[in-house]
């Protein structure tokens, strides 16, 4: 125990000192300049200091004043897809679909010091007149924290982390018959809306089903907070903005994707509809930006043009049910359905093409417990003329 104090006192004579020199602005610096400031004074103020314990002493220092103290380590594990806060002394994080307990020394002080560390910079703030707060972290992961008196049990932070590297359709459970079909209909320009629930997978298989877009095109991304990694090289990004800490300045997924219809886009990639950008999305699917895709949360293929209909409807336009209707099946040509079973796997779960009719889905793919298996093929043709019809092997039952 008097050990442990010894490194906190030593810490704290450390982080003073950088201070008092003005240092402590992680933003205006980088932080290898941080890591070697904090390691001349750690050696000033400690010079007997063995060479494993300084090593860790300036870790868990530069984490401190130029990261997200103990959550560092946590986020440098690739392994670590979620990590989750849920009050002092209550941590876990995600490996491979699996809960994990793990041990962080962190009171609800350190908590709410380190969300306002992320959101401050923002314009944002977190106290009990704006007890919830939604950012994003310099590397794409997405923090959402959360104080009393919301939280009973003391503030909660929560991190979802996105991998920089491309997973392939493959990595879905998908066959080489279903990754020839998904590839196609990306080139063949149909809009698809990729549905599922919540981080079963449905910003990576975006991601995954971007690749198949041409390089010569010109696409747009729109998100409420920016997850999408599209390799292709003529890429505009667009992302919301939540209101600043006055309740002014605020930037909605709707306002951008009307903003986005006049940046001449090949292809619109709204990351998920939540409200009433709905309407507009299927305004633009219906005036010529062929190829285009987006997310919803659903529990199934039906659902999901349903919560599309019932989002769209949020717009408070005006329109009929029937009309909206009519737009969702002009607009939208197949929905993938993908799900997360256990052990953390996401996969396909079926692929349901849209008639042109009011008629039900047809389901053109659907798992079964040997894979996924035909079951139709599709009646709807390519939306850009260049386009090869279909293999009729890839549907052979």
């Amino acid at each position: 125990m008097r050990a442990v104090a010894d490194d906190a006192a030593l810490k704290a004579r450390v982080h003073h000192r950088l201070v008092s020199e003005g240092g402590d602005d992680a933003g205006a610096v980088s932080r290898d300049s941080v890591r070697a400031r904090l390691a001349e004074l750690l050696r000033d103020e400690q010079p007997l200091l063995g060479a494993v314990r300084f090593e860790q002493l300036l870790a868990e220092l530069t984490y401190e004043v130029a990261g997200l103290g103990e959550l560092e380590p946590l986020l440098a594990d690739p392994s670590v897809t979620e990590v989750m806060v849920n009050g002092p002394g209550r941590a876990y994080v995600e490996r491979a679909g699996r809960l994990e307990a793990v041990a962080l020394g962190l009171d609800a002080a350190g908590i709410v010091h380190l969300a306002e560390r992320v959101i401050a910079p923002l314009g944002l703030r977190l106290d009990r007149a704006s007890p919830m707060v939604d950012a994003r972290l310099a590397d794409g992961s997405r923090i959402h924290a959360v104080i009393p008196p919301l939280a009973v049990d003391g503030p909660c932070i929560t991190i979802r982390r996105f991998g920089a590297r491309a997973v392939p359709l493959a990595s879905f459970g998908a066959d080489t018959r279903v990754v020839a079909f998904l590839e196609w209909a990306v080139r063949a320009g149909w809009n698809l809306l990729v549905a599922g629930g919540t981080s079963a997978g449905k910003t990576t298989l975006l991601n995954a089903l971007s690749a198949a877009i041409p390089p010569t095109e010109r696409v747009l991304t729109i998100e409420e907070t920016a997850e999408l990694r599209l390799a292709q090289p003529h890429v505009v990004r667009l992302e919301a903005r939540p209101p600043n800490a006055e309740g002014t300045g605020g930037v909605t997924v709707r306002e951008l994707v009307r903003a986005a219809l006049r940046m001449r886009p090949d292809r619109l990639v709204v990351g998920e509809v939540r409200g009433a950008e709905a309407l507009d999305m299927l305004q633009a699917l219906n005036t010529g930006h062929d190829g285009s895709m987006s997310t919803v949360h659903a529990n199934g293929a039906p659902d999901a043009l349903s919560r599309l209909e019932t989002l769209a409807l949020f717009a408070a336009s005006g329109l009929p049910l029937d009309a909206v209707r009519a737009q969702v099946v002009a607009s939208i040509d197949a929905v993938v359905f993908v799900a997360r079973r256990a052990g953390g796997a996401r996969r396909v779960e079926a692929i349901a093409e849209v008639p042109i009719t009011a008629a039900p889905l047809r389901v053109l793919f659907e798992r079964q417990p040997d894979g996924l298996v035909a079951r139709a093929a599709p009646h709807r043709p390519a939306r850009r003329p260049e386009a090869a019809p279909p293999d009729p092997g890839w549907f052979a039952c």
